[in-house]
């Protein structure tokens, strides 16, 4: 198994990855291409296929461009609801990154932007939902570990 491939703590998708010149690309259902396979990739489109089961793939962006106090920033993953309003920002790290106040802060800066009533962070081990009252944290749910 490649490094970039670590058995997370979703359920098992069948994903198409393909071996280029240029190393492991993994093909994104939402963007319909395949893209690089890091290891932050190899959490999102996980991520992704989870989403899909129950949310339409037209109502969920990848990878778009938001601007955070003035500085041009990249969510991972947002759903809209079916009035195409942000419904769900998700922030996907690698799985050596912790999910910590810091990255909690980070999803919290962008969706101050986007108003999304739920986060969801994950690093494909552990996994976090925050649910917002008028863009303050209601609570925290530790969904795995």
């Amino acid at each position: 198994m490649a490094a970039n491939r670590i058995k997370l703590n979703f359920p098992k998708y069948p994903l198409s990855i393909r071996q280029t010149s240029s190393g492991e690309e993994i093909f994104d259902i939402i963007r319909k291409q395949y893209v690089a396979l890091t290891p932050e990739e190899w959490v999102r489109q996980h991520c992704i296929h989870l989403l899909v089961n129950y949310y339409p793939k037209q109502l969920i962006a990848v990878e778009g461009s938001l601007k955070v106090n003035g500085m041009n920033k990249r969510f991972d993953i947002l759903v809209y609801d079916k009035n195409l309003k942000p419904f769900l920002l998700v922030e996907c790290k690698r799985t050596e990154v912790e999910i910590t106040q810091k990255t909690i802060d980070q999803a919290l800066a962008y969706n101050h932007t986007l108003n999304a009533p739920n986060v969801f962070l994950t690093n494909g081990l552990s996994h976090f939902i925050i649910a917002l009252y008028l863009n303050k944290a209601r609570r925290h749910l530790r969904l795995s570990k």
